[in-house]
């Protein structure tokens, strides 16, 4: 009569998830995007363990997507120079593996690229721009900077931070 619990719990998370990309800065989307290819790959491998193929190919999919559509397509190559390009290729890199976790039903390669997303997430998060930063300096930095060393998050931030431009 009024819908299941679970679809009201489903649409309630997925308010969540939208007033939280609304409100986050493009650092926070980028974090946002590693965890999300993360949860996807965690069930992949619990999927796999239980042998739900159909599941395990939607997760890895999705993992996929957000891999190649978010966090590759946001790279600015042009501002990141050789990091982008190494990032690029990293990304590629994890999304073949995925391809090929699918089609062995290899939960161990599911886990190496999780464990990569968790190293570029961590290290994501440890150039966080801090409350002083943020608001004294937008992370979409020009191209051509006048200071004589960009620091790391001057140098990642564009890179990663361009799929939440106007």
């Amino acid at each position: 009569m009024f819908g299941s619990t679970n679809s009201g719990a489903n649409a309630y998370a997925r308010v969540g998830v939208e007033t939280g990309v609304a409100a986050a800065s493009p650092h926070k989307l980028i974090v946002m995007l590693f965890e999300g290819a993360m949860v996807a790959i965690s069930a992949a491998i619990q999927q796999m363990q239980a042998g739900d193929v159909q599941a395990k190919g939607k997760s890895i999919s999705k993992a996929i997507t957000i891999i190649d559509e978010g966090l590759r397509a946001s790279l600015d190559k042009k501002v990141g120079g050789e990091i982008a390009l190494n990032l690029d290729s990293l990304y590629e890199y994890m999304s073949n593996r995925l391809v090929i976790a699918n089609l062995k039903n290899q939960p161990a390669i599911l886990d190496e690229v999780y464990q990569l997303l968790r190293g570029l997430k961590d290290a994501w998060e440890s150039i966080a721009p801090t409350q002083s930063t943020a608001s004294a300096q937008p992370p979409v930095q020009p191209a051509v900077q006048s200071a004589p060393k960009a620091s790391a998050y001057d140098t990642l931030a564009p890179m990663q931070s361009r799929l939440v431009k106007a």
